[in-house]
C-alpha cells in the first residue's frame, strides 16, 4: 500500500492525497447523488440547488481533487505547489462569499467541512512552502 501514497516527506503530500480521494467521491456524488447532500451544504437556500449546479459543483470538485492530487505527488515542483495552494484560496473564497455574502450557506455543518480543509490546507501549506521547495 505504501507503494501508492507519495514519496515526499512529511503528512502534507498524504494529506493532500486523502483530500483528493474524498473529492473525488464527493465529486460522483454530486453527478449520481441526487441534490440532498449538495443541498445541506447551501442549507440557507437549498431550493437553489438544481441538477445543473449540483453538476457543475461536482466538476469543479473533481478538478480541484485532480490538481491537488498531481500536488500530492509532485509537491517539490513549484508551479504545481502554487496551483494546488491556489485551489484551497478558490476553495475559502466560494464557500465564504456563499455564507458572508450570497447568504446561501449558513454557519454550520454543511460549511465547516469546506472551511475547515481550506483554511487548515492554507496554513499548512505556507508554513511548509520552504521545505518543500
Amino acid at each position: 500500500m505504501s507503494d501508492y501514497l507519495p514519496s515526499a516527506p512529511g503528512l502534507l503530500p498524504k494529506w493532500l492525497l486523502f483530500i483528493s480521494v474524498v473529492s473525488i467521491f464527493n465529486s460522483i456524488q454530486s453527478y449520481f447523488g441526487g441534490l440532498h447532500l449538495t443541498r445541506r451544504v447551501y442549507d440557507n437556500k437549498p431550493n437553489d440547488v438544481t441538477g445543473l449546479s449540483a453538476r457543475t459543483f461536482g466538476t469543479w470538485t473533481f478538478l480541484t481533487a485532480a490538481i491537488r492530487l498531481y500536488g500530492a505527488y509532485n509537491i517539490n515542483d513549484a508551479s504545481v505547489f502554487n496551483l494546488t495552494y491556489l485551489t484551497f484560496i478558490v476553495a475559502f473564497t466560494h464557500f465564504s462569499s456563499e455564507w458572508l455574502i450570497f447568504k446561501t450557506v449558513k454557519l454550520g455543518k454543511g460549511l465547516a467541512g469546506p472551511l475547515i480543509v481550506s483554511t487548515t490546507s492554507l496554513i499548512w501549506m505556507a508554513s511548509q512552502r520552504k521545505f518543500y521547495l
